[in-house]
């Protein structure tokens, strides 16, 4: 993968090209960068046109401004779009990413050419208790990350991944995540009850992982009942981090969804 430095933003973004393929963006979660998704790239690089991001203060997108914040995501992914000229995407967000990427395609619709969201919520009908819950989750974390990133890292893994070998991937990437970057993450909230669903031209998957917390396989359930056309998927032997848990069937169930939006 290929790492160029957006101009405009502190973005830094990775590219992979095989010919006139179609492109897929994909978004990464909380705390660790593009790599979560490596398993995807070695399996995809030969089929399709790959986009990956390092959303701002994780990996290497920590070259911030003053007035940088995670709600400006979406406008520097529109710009990174514009200048590798892709008229449309596939989008894969995971955790945080759903987030992000659900954001986009509120924001530019024409753009998204399917939206395929993992660990996330409807960010447009998310319910105050829930939000309220989810939020006192995240202070916890963050406190435990003020006294020691290691410590955070370690507590972190297994909500975000269920098997070993996934957990020791998130956590090596956990442990590089700069304390100063929680500061980017204050405005996650504009993102969330701002839009109204508005009809999709292009195909929704939502899923998570079986062993996920409960309040995500909730979020999925009603997210799903909002929005009875999309496909939802449950991955049988993941966690929260379904790409990194089962990424063979992960990459199965990518390979149908676009195929089946390409029909």
């Amino acid at each position: 993968m290929t790492p160029i430095k957006s101009a405009n933003s502190p973005i830094t973004y990775f590219v992979s090209r095989t010919g006139q393929a179609e492109w897929v963006l994909f978004i990464h979660a909380a705390f660790v960068n593009h790599n979560m998704f490596n398993a995807q790239f070695a399996y995809f690089k030969n089929t399709y046109n790959i986009l990956a991001i390092d959303i701002i203060g994780h990996g290497q997108s920590t070259d911030t401004r003053k007035g940088d914040t995670i709600d400006k995501m979406s406008t520097w992914i529109s710009d990174i779009l514009k200048a590798e000229h892709i008229d449309k995407v596939h989008i894969v967000g995971v955790s945080l990413g759903a987030v992000l990427a659900q954001d986009f395609a509120n924001r530019y619709p024409c753009a998204v050419r399917s939206l395929a969201c993992f660990g996330g919520y409807d960010i447009n009908h998310f319910d105050a208790k829930m939000k309220n819950e989810n939020s006192a989750k995240q202070k916890l974390m963050m406190l435990k990350a003020l006294f020691s990133i290691k410590w955070f890292a370690k507590a972190n893994k297994k909500i975000s991944a269920y098997t070993s070998q996934a957990q020791n991937e998130f956590f090596d990437m956990n442990i590089h995540f700069p304390k100063r970057s929680f500061m980017f993450l204050a405005t996650l909230n504009n993102m969330v009850n701002k839009h109204k669903t508005r009809h999709r031209s292009y195909p929704l998957l939502i899923g998570c992982g079986k062993f996920d917390i409960p309040m995500e396989l909730e979020a999925i359930k009603a997210w799903k009942s909002s929005e009875p056309y999309c496909t939802a998927v449950l991955f049988e032997n993941a966690g929260h981090c379904v790409n990194m848990d089962a990424p063979q069937e992960f990459n199965r169930t990518m390979e149908e969804f676009w195929n089946g939006a390409a029909g």
